[in-house]
């Protein structure tokens, strides 16, 4: 059994136990964070080059989900995550999410992943938490691992990898994927 590792601010004992989910935020994780607005509202989101296919590898080895505080932008979040993706999606309040987790998981066994102002509230409490580059200070201070990208620029495949590297099987970039592995939406290897 590989060792899971948590990191010494959080206070939490070291688990000996495979994370069970990967939670991610959507909006400053999956996107830029920006909202594009018209006169009639949020018209649109930017989400990121290669996030999905990082996933695509992951998604074999840990159940993934996506939450947002998003109740506004959820159609735009739901058109990516739910419709393009194929991953579950709900809303969920920024400052209630940890209490959501927990109703659903054994904390320990959580990689979350996220930027805002209240994320460090779950990264503190979870076994495993990572931050993009371009996060709010407390959420980068109480992640176990920040990207080197930011959110919408290839963060999620960044941590993806790091967490093939760090709990499962590497990732080898010499070797093919699997003809069963779906690719970048409709495509297949």
């Amino acid at each position: 059994m590989i060792e899971w590792m948590i990191k010494a601010v959080s206070g939490m004992p070291r688990i000996n136990k495979k994370p069970l989910v990967f939670i991610l935020d959507v909006d400053g994780v999956m996107t830029t964070g920006q909202f594009l607005y018209t006169s009639d509202g949020k018209a649109m989101k930017v989400f990121g080059a290669d996030d999905n296919d990082g996933l695509s590898l992951l998604k074999s080895y840990i159940e993934i989900r996506f939450v947002t505080g998003d109740k506004k932008g959820f159609p735009i979040s739901k058109k990516r995550i739910v419709d393009d993706m194929g991953f579950e999606l709900e809303v969920v309040s920024t400052i209630r999410r940890i209490d959501w987790i927990a109703e659903r998981y054994p904390l320990e066994s959580v990689i979350y992943m996220g930027d805002g102002i209240f994320d460090h509230y779950v990264m503190s409490k979870v076994g495993y938490s990572i931050a993009p580059a371009n996060s709010d200070k407390n959420a980068k201070a109480h992640a176990s691992f920040v990207t080197d990208r930011s959110g919408g620029d290839r963060a999620v495949a960044e941590a993806c990898l790091h967490i093939l590297e760090k709990f499962f099987t590497p990732y080898n970039p010499n070797l093919l994927p699997s003809n069963q592995l779906k690719l970048s939406g409709e495509w297949t290897v």
